[in-house]
């Protein structure tokens, strides 16, 4: 029964991972044939950087069971700290991918690390607390990167909140981070098929996080917390573990993001507090607990607007009802009673066939 459960946790994995595989060999053979438009191009790595996010915040709300609106906070320092790095690493690595690379793994870190330090007095609350107590998180990363300014020069780094003047640079010094400007100059190194390659990284992670017995430990504070703490399960551990794993691939789009923009400033709009609501509609959409829902519904809920664009009038209209469809499909007792039948009736024609080929 053990082994059974085994290879069907396997196969439905490896669904996923198909998907995406797919996915991406449909787009590469369409824009080998001169089928995919300048918008869709642009959209490309927007899709898997809001998959990742949307992944990586599942494992946070879904299977954890935390209500976090500090998503876009922890982007933000995966993609302020990921371009700081690649402006610094400039003349020691001269490889934009090589930079790339260790930038990507330094955002995660850092991130991680901010994931810890905050969790640690942070996951002491529940609920609605903890959502407001991480938005103020989000916003206050976002506010304090907008006036922030940091120089380098033969002498260091310079550091001040007033004005670029104040760093007091030698001559030749560069301003890296211009406080609301923010950082420009940043490598647009980011492509399709790395944006793949690390939402693969990450369904990688997830998953096998999930299905393992340290995500068995996580479900069962989701589930009781009492309970849990009762057979001996740490819960504080569990719950930063998962906390700051979310938070490190948050970080980790987040370089992403940065490297695919020539100018990178926090702004409302890249990094606000609606942005982290957007990536929590990705997830409840896309089903709590559901990895593969989240990557459906991140890219479906990113492609639309953009492709409905020409629908001037309606293209918000429309995309309201696909997300009320969406929720529909996947909240209503009365859809999911309909899956289920679907479901046992496809497993019944399976195995009807299987018994008929045997007698044959």
């Amino acid at each position: 029964m053990v082994k059974g459960k085994k290879n069907k946790l396997l196969i439905q994995n490896s669904i996923t991972y198909a998907m995406v595989i797919l996915f991406w060999a449909v787009i590469q053979g369409l824009s080998a044939g001169g089928h995919v438009s300048s918008l869709m191009k642009g959209l490309l790595v927007p899709l898997c950087i809001y998959a990742i996010l949307a992944v990586s915040l599942n494992l946070t709300v879904g299977i954890l069971g935390e209500l976090s609106l500090g998503h876009a906070g922890f982007m933000c320092v995966g993609a302020f700290s990921g371009a700081f790095f690649t402006k610094c690493a400039e003349s020691m690595i001269p490889s934009v991918g090589l930079r790339f690379f260790f930038a990507l793994v330094l955002g995660a870190a850092v991130t991680g690390v901010f994931g810890i330090l905050i969790g640690i007095p942070v996951l002491r609350l529940k609920g609605d607390y903890l959502a407001i107590v991480t938005l103020a998180f989000g916003e206050i990363i976002k506010n304090l990167i907008n006036v922030m300014f940091i120089g380098r020069d033969s002498r260091g780094f310079h550091f001040s909140i007033k004005d670029s003047l104040s760093l007091g640079l030698e001559d030749g010094g560069e301003v890296i981070v211009k406080g609301a400007q923010g950082i420009t100059g940043t490598p647009r190194a980011a492509t399709f098929t790395i944006g793949i390659l690390l939402l693969l990284l990450t369904l990688v992670i997830v998953l096998n996080l999930i299905n393992s017995r340290t995500g068995r430990a996580i479900m069962s504070i989701r589930d009781n917390r009492i309970a849990a703490e009762s057979i001996g399960i740490n819960i504080t551990k569990y719950k930063l573990m998962a906390f700051s794993i979310s938070a490190a691939l948050a970080g980790m789009a987040g370089v992403l993001y940065a490297h695919s923009l020539a100018t990178l400033a926090a702004t409302s709009a890249n990094f606000g507090y609606n942005k982290s609501i957007m990536i929590l509609v990705f997830v409840v959409l896309g089903g709590l607990g559901n990895i593969r829902g989240s990557v459906i519904a991140a890219i479906v809920l990113t492609a639309l607007p953009e492709l409905l664009r020409g629908l001037n009038d309606y293209r918000m209209l429309i995309y309201a009802i696909v997300l009320i469809v969406m929720m529909l499909f996947n909240s209503s007792p009365k859809a999911i009673e309909m899956r289920s039948v679907m479901m046992e009736r496809l497993k019944g024609k399976k195995a009807g066939s299987e018994s008929a080929a045997k007698e044959a």
